[in-house]
């Protein structure tokens, strides 16, 4: 008998009372409350992960994944761009290049080493296809070092900046490599994008040797409409509250005497939490492809989409905006493309790429707090 999927009553429940909760800064403060807002911060994006996959099972793959990793860009970008208009103690100036550098080395060493554990520990070896990665990463590794490391080689402006015709210049670049991208995940050629698994239950699908009872019902019209209702209230309020803790973000910072690039790395967490959950759930269901698909797309967009919003606000309102990396994160990154590269070339995973791949986070971590 099928399984039917329903709406759970707390991911209703957790961003109503967040939303609450938000309004009534303006009336309480205090750390207790800040710890309370903190709460309902989390609870909002794991309510996000759980309508966001309610919608994805909907629409099928790539779509799914394609809207969460959208969905994730537009908190990342209306938080950068909300906190370089508007924080005061922050250096903003370095705040996009921390934030979207972080997210990418987050993604494909974190998440993606994490994955590779996660599903190498109870399955042993997960297969993808392994057309659909290799064009991410070459989209993605062009991307990023049009993004954050030329700029240190360009002479128009010195410290690691483009011009401003330079930064628009390389934002196009990079939005048409995102689109280009996305065209072909979903238009023409989809079928790089699904699992070698989930490949050959079509075929069984078009000759009646299925079996149905597998899988849940899809969600009905009403489920789906009230899941994306719910997204953008999670999603929303997700922003509004990493916003108003960032004041909050920062004085930890001080106080524990780490970089101010750590506010980057604590800003793509929290933005990356719930498209990471929906990575590592899917691993755990021997669904290693969902998870790649999340985590490459979600770098990608948060390159191309979020780079060319922030540089458009950066070029209308004046302020300035380093991208260039160090030689540290240079070589880290390198060695990050370097390695996933050569551990994803066989279409196959194993649990040692996934232990490089994390170690290469935990260093990355490391000398962030100890440069």
């Amino acid at each position: 008998m099928k399984k039917k999927i329903y709406l759970l009553t707390w991911t209703i429940l957790i961003p109503v009372l967040a939303w609450l909760a938000y309004f009534g800064s303006h009336f309480f403060s205090g750390t207790f409350y800040s710890a309370v807002l903190s709460l309902f911060l989390i609870g909002s994006v794991l309510a996000a992960v759980y309508h966001s996959e309610i919608i994805a099972y909907r629409v099928g793959e790539p779509f799914g994944t394609l809207l969460l990793a959208f969905a994730i860009t537009v908190i990342e970008v209306a938080l950068i761009i909300s906190i370089m208009l508007g924080a005061k103690g922050l250096e903003t100036i370095t705040l996009a290049r921390d934030t979207v550098y972080a997210a990418v080395m987050i993604i494909l060493t974190g998440i993606i080493g994490g994955c590779i554990i996660v599903g190498s520990v109870k399955f042993k070896v997960q297969n993808f296809t392994l057309q659909g990665v290799s064009t991410a990463l070459i989209t993605l590794t062009s991307i990023s070092i049009f993004v954050l490391i030329l700029p240190n080689y360009t002479v128009s402006h010195n410290g690691g900046e483009y011009t401003s015709l330079q930064l628009l210049f390389v934002s196009l670049i990079s939005l048409l490599l995102y689109l280009g991208f996305t065209m072909m995940q979903t238009i023409r050629h989809r079928s790089y994008f699904i699992s070698p698994e989930n490949r050959s239950a079509a075929s069984s699908d078009d000759n009646g040797d299925d079996d149905e009872d597998d899988f849940p019902d899809k969600p009905s019209n009403r489920q789906m409409s009230m899941s994306i209702l719910f997204l953008i209230l999670c999603l929303g309020i997700v922003v509004l509250l990493a916003k108003l803790l960032s004041g909050d973000v920062e004085s930890i910072v001080k106080w524990a005497g780490a970089p101010k690039s750590l506010v980057g790395i604590i800003i793509a967490g929290i933005v990356l939490l719930p498209e990471g959950m929906a990575a590592f759930r899917a691993a755990r269901n021997n669904q290693i492809q969902t998870s790649l698909n999340l985590a490459f797309g979600s770098a990608l967009a948060s390159i191309g989409l979020s780079i060319p919003a922030i540089a458009i606000t950066s070029v209308i309102t004046g302020i300035r905006m380093t991208l260039g990396i160090d030689i540290k994160s240079t070589i880290l990154l390198g060695l990050t493309l370097f390695i996933i590269t050569i551990s994803l070339a066989t279409g196959r995973t194993n649990i040692m790429q996934g232990f490089v791949l994390v170690a290469i986070f935990l260093v990355y971590l490391f000398t962030v707090i100890i440069p």
